[in-house]
């Protein structure tokens, strides 16, 4: 992060400012939770990035796991900022090469993530970044992956987290660290 960057703090609350509601996205009855303001703005878009950037200094990460899609946005600029390898844990049939498959449980159904085999080496340490914490099912899946390669997870991290969800209880003893909660 710059001299000039606003502590942690304060960067928090500007981003918080700008995130959006969308009533009855994807479906009626939830209140979707729009970064896209964030993304849209540059001096924004680097406070978000350098919160997840700050969270890791001092530590050695060798790669950055992010969740499809809106946690590459964050954990690809991280990456690159904390000269780090960038893996991604995608939808199910997104990966070209060998993977490993978890599944888990929405509220409407199910879903399958993938991570390919060789993208991590056993005890390489790792953190995982995603843009939202929610019911925690998709962070869970990309957990158990994590485990399955015998990565280090050092913390799962995410720009923001909707508390009310209890998605924090899925993570099992993974770390957790939000830096915006509603």
């Amino acid at each position: 992060m710059s001299e000039s960057a606003p502590p942690i703090h304060t960067a928090s609350e500007h981003l918080k400012r700008a995130i959006r509601d969308i009533h009855d996205f994807p479906r009626k009855g939830i209140i979707f939770k729009d970064i896209t303001p964030i993304l849209q703005d540059a001096g924004l878009f680097t406070q978000a990035v350098n919160l997840f950037v700050e969270a890791n200094r001092g530590r050695r990460i060798d790669k950055v796991v992010g969740i499809d899609a809106r946690g590459f946005l964050f954990g690809a600029a991280a990456a690159y900022a904390m000269g780090a390898g960038f893996v991604p844990v995608r939808k199910k049939g997104k990966l070209p090469a060998q993977t490993r498959t978890a599944s888990y449980t929405l509220e409407y159904g199910e879903a399958t993530v993938e991570i390919h085999c060789d993208a991590i080496t056993p005890g390489e340490r790792v953190v995982l970044i995603d843009d939202l914490l929610a019911t925690g099912g998709t962070a869970a899946a990309a957990v158990a992956l994590l485990g399955e390669l015998k990565a280090d997870l050092v913390e799962t991290q995410f720009l923001i987290e909707l508390g009310f969800l209890n998605g924090r209880e899925r993570m099992g003893s993974a770390p957790v660290r939000s830096f915006i909660s509603f």
